[in-house]
Parts: structure tokens; sequence; C-alpha cells
């Protein structure tokens, strides 16, 4: 028999930290710290872009579901280069007839490295300050 151990949970894994946002018309999953090719933005290299269509964000158990997108949370991602995508042939024909038209296409594309995903609400801090109106007497008029 071999034994199997769960590994440590100093760092998060695959299904510890992703979110589902809306870019360029798709819906994206996105996890920290990997590339991904989005149709082309106008941004240069190195540049810092934040998406903040975020429909889904999972971080270890709590799921949080936005309607239709999650109020305050960033996806932050760093433009990696620009690039272009295969070449797709468009061939089009018409049967008995002399009728044919080839075309190709490349899809313009920027590949971005996913930097942070943030949720949106702010953490909850030790120390949390209560501040109530004093209460004076108002001054009469004489």
């Amino acid at each position: 028999m071999t034994s199997s151990k769960k590994p440590s949970n100093t760092t998060l894994s695959r299904d510890d930290l992703y979110a589902i946002a809306e870019t360029s018309g798709k819906q994206v999953w996105f996890e920290v710290d990997k590339y991904y090719d989005i149709d082309r933005l106008n941004a240069k290299e190195k540049d810092k872009v934040t998406i903040d269509k975020i429909l889904l964000i999972k971080e270890k158990d709590k799921v949080s579901i936005g309607k239709p997108y999650i109020k305050n949370a960033k996806i932050e991602l760093e433009v990696v280069s620009h690039k272009r995508d295969k070449k797709i042939i468009v061939y089009k024909m018409r049967p008995k007839k002399k009728t044919r038209r080839k075309m190709g296409h490349r899809q313009e594309l920027t590949r971005f490295m996913v930097k942070s995903i943030s949720n949106g609400t702010p953490k909850k801090s030790s120390t949390t300050e209560v501040k109530k109106k004093s209460t004076s007497p108002k001054a009469s008029n004489p």
C-alpha cells in the first residue's frame, strides 16, 4: 500500500483562488500567476490593466457570485506582449458554378499575466472604532 499525503495549506492551489470575468465579450476563467491571450487592447507592454466585470470569485471555501457583477472586485493584469493568433482560412464555394472565394484572418491578441484577484470586501480589522454622536443640549435663544 502506498500512503498519500495532502499538500500543505501554505500556498493556494488551483481550487483555492480563481475568478470568472467578462472581457472582450467572452467569459474567461482567471487564476493568479497564469498567462492568458485576450483580444487586442490599447495598452503598452508592462502596463497594468484592471478588469472590474467580475462574475464569480472563489476563495478557499467561499464563493461570491455577482448580480450580474461583484461590486468593488477587480483583477489586476500586466501586459506581457502583443501577438497574432494562427491564420484561419475561410473558403466559400457555390456548387456547379465557377464561384470560389478564399480569405484568411489572423486575430490580434494581447498576452496578459494575472497579478492579483481581489474580492472588494474590506478585511475586518482587529480594532474597530465606533463613533457615537454626542448629544448636547441646545442653547436656547434669549
